[in-house]
């Protein structure tokens, strides 16, 4: 449908499970492309071939986005080897479950460090680029768990709630440069951590899910074309969930 042709667009976190899905998304609808990896440069080139296939220019950098230097670096080349950025997708996240009483400082640092200082670390480096070309959209991935929090899970709801606190300040400090910023919730989405859960696990989640299925990466990427695109030139400052109705 080319939603995107004409536009470069950064993704972290881009060589596997939702961040491969808008990658190549990103990919079908005529974006130029540039994304993380932080290991496997393996599977980062896997990705580029397939998003090469779309006949866009793609290019994968070995990065840590929560390393604030690297993330300045970063920026710097991808504005020299696309001459722009148009969309910023902080992808990158892990997760390090737990319950409190079991959780250590490392555990909590990890996840607030990956999950949510990546963020301030490309949102920072990024403005200077978009506000001279007055123009540019910054999707944040949160998560329904940043929303209605999860057992086990304080670290990781942590980061994605203060994400999405993050995002809606941002664009309203930069609102006024046509500069938009907005979160994706996903709920439970089929990735390489979900792959371990069993049947009976899988059901547990999909019984209170109203779609009754869990999400896929494409649903996810789908939402990102939409923020990324012209078709959301009006909307800043918000949370989208994608969860099939898991947090209604």
């Amino acid at each position: 449908m080319g939603l995107l042709k004409g536009k470069v667009a950064l993704i972290t976190g881009g060589s596997r499970g939702i961040g491969e899905s808008i990658v190549l998304k990103y990919a079908q609808e005529g974006a130029d492309i540039a994304f993380t990896y932080v290991s496997s440069e393996e599977k980062a080139q896997a990705v580029v071939k397939k998003a090469e296939a779309f006949g866009v220019k793609v290019v994968a950098y070995k990065s840590n986005a929560a390393n604030y230097t690297e993330s300045e670096a970063l920026i710097n080349t991808v504005v020299n080897d696309f001459g722009k950025i148009d969309i910023l997708i902080n992808n990158a996240g892990i997760t390090k479950d737990t319950l409190m009483l079991r959780m250590s400082e490392e555990q909590w640092d990890q996840v607030i460090e990956i999950n949510l200082k990546s963020v301030f670390n490309l949102t920072k480096h990024v403005l200077k680029p978009m506000m001279k070309q007055k123009s540019g959209s910054i999707i944040n991935m949160s998560s329904v768990v940043g929303v209605f929090g999860n057992a086990g899970q304080a670290n990781y709801a942590a980061s994605k709630a203060g994400i999405i606190g993050f995002s809606k300040s941002i664009a309203k400090e930069v609102g006024s440069r046509n500069i938009r910023c907005n979160a994706i919730a996903p709920g439970f989405i089929e990735t390489d951590m979900t792959h371990v859960l069993t049947d009976e696990q899988k059901k547990a989640y999909t019984d209170n899910i109203p779609l009754k299925r869990l999400g896929a990466g494409d649903d996810v990427a789908n939402a990102c074309v939409y923020l990324g695109s012209d078709m959301s030139v009006y909307i800043t400052g918000q949370v989208l969930s994608v969860c099939g109705g898991l947090n209604i």
